[in-house]
C-alpha cells in the first residue's frame, strides 16, 4: 500500500473522530473509550499492513 494513501486513511481517520468528539454529545467517558478503540484499531491496522504481526506470529512460546 502505498505511503500517501496510508497517511490519507490516518487524516481521515483522524478527522472523522474530531468531528465525532467535537459535534456529537456523549459523555467523556465514552468519548475517552472510543477514541481508545480507535487508536487501538488504526495502530493495528498499521502494524498489519508493515508487516509486523506476521514477522510476531513466527514466535512460539513454549515447546
Amino acid at each position: 500500500m502505498p505511503l500517501v494513501t496510508v497517511v490519507i486513511i490516518i487524516a481521515l481517520v483522524g478527522l472523522l473522530l474530531w468531528l465525532i468528539n467535537r459535534f456529537i454529545p456523549m459523555q467523556d467517558t465514552i468519548k475517552g473509550i472510543l477514541n481508545s478503540v480507535v487508536v487501538i484499531v488504526l495502530v493495528l491496522w498499521l502494524l498489519r499492513i508493515s508487516g509486523v504481526l506476521q514477522y510476531l506470529s513466527q514466535f512460539h512460546v513454549g515447546r
